[in-house]
């Protein structure tokens, strides 16, 4: 699914040269649930950008379901990044004067798809919130407000949903609760799930752990019991084959 081959990603600034990335060389299966740990700076959310189609790298080859992504244009990216990939932040980028279905219908605007409505509340019912479809942010819990967005994540089919610290903001019992809608996804649906994060305890929710230090992957290593486990995902793929979003 995802195929990142010697990947660099070099900032220039007034200082000099940042190395971000050197060398990252990583590949994801569909239905994988996977952490990414390291420390502030070490390159963890720049290679999500990457892989989320946000950035672009310096030097390197990534390949999204066999294509391979430099040779896309901006459009056809921007396309591939609406369709096949779900966002999800700590800080849950709601916008207060909306509600929690009017969040959720967003992406949906943007497509200008059919049933709006409708698709939003199916989404909401995924992550328990259908009886909070009209409640506002401040009307919500940091957990609600998070599962909001992981809604407004899920409501386009995703086939990859990329998470950057979903639970740094939140108390233990809701993280768990957050982790377990996450691996339910990887299990149940073959959404393929990457969160990004530097707590131990929450990358053990995923069957996966990647290491990263000074833009490099210091370690890549199964888990074999997570704290939630994730079975062997559907043969159905989810979401949508890049070659069909690209047309």
């Amino acid at each position: 699914m995802i195929l990142l081959d010697d990947i660099e990603k070099v900032y220039r600034t007034d200082a000099g040269e940042v190395r971000a990335l050197d060398g990252v060389s990583l590949n994801v299966e569909a239905g994988e649930f996977i952490a990414i740990m390291g420390a502030s700076g070490s390159g963890k959310s720049t290679m999500m950008n990457i892989i989320g189609l946000l950035d672009d790298p310096t030097a390197g080859r990534y390949l999204l379901d066999g294509a391979d992504v430099s040779k896309l244009d901006d459009d056809t990216r921007s396309k591939l990044r609406g369709r096949l990939f779900g966002f999800v932040f700590q800080s849950y980028n709601l916008v207060p004067r909306m509600t929690a279905i009017e969040q959720v219908e967003l992406p949906l605007l943007y497509q200008r798809l059919p049933n709006r409505r409708q698709m939003a509340m199916e989404a909401l019912e995924r992550v328990g919130l259908a009886d909070r479809a009209n409640h506002h942010p401040n009307q919500l819990s940091g957990g609600q407000q998070q599962r909001v967005a992981i809604a407004r994540s899920l409501v386009v089919h995703p086939n990859v949903i990329l998470a950057d610290e979903p639970t740094g903001a939140l108390d233990t019992k809701t993280s768990e609760e957050v982790m377990g809608i996450f691996a339910d996804l990887a299990r149940e649906q073959a959404i393929t799930v990457v969160v990004v994060t530097h707590e131990q305890n929450i990358a053990e929710f995923t069957n996966r752990t990647v290491r990263m230090r000074d833009g490099r992957i210091l370690s890549d290593e199964p888990r074999p019991h997570p704290a939630m486990a994730v079975e062997a995902a559907s043969d159905e793929p989810a979401g949508h084959p890049v070659s069909e979003v690209a047309r």
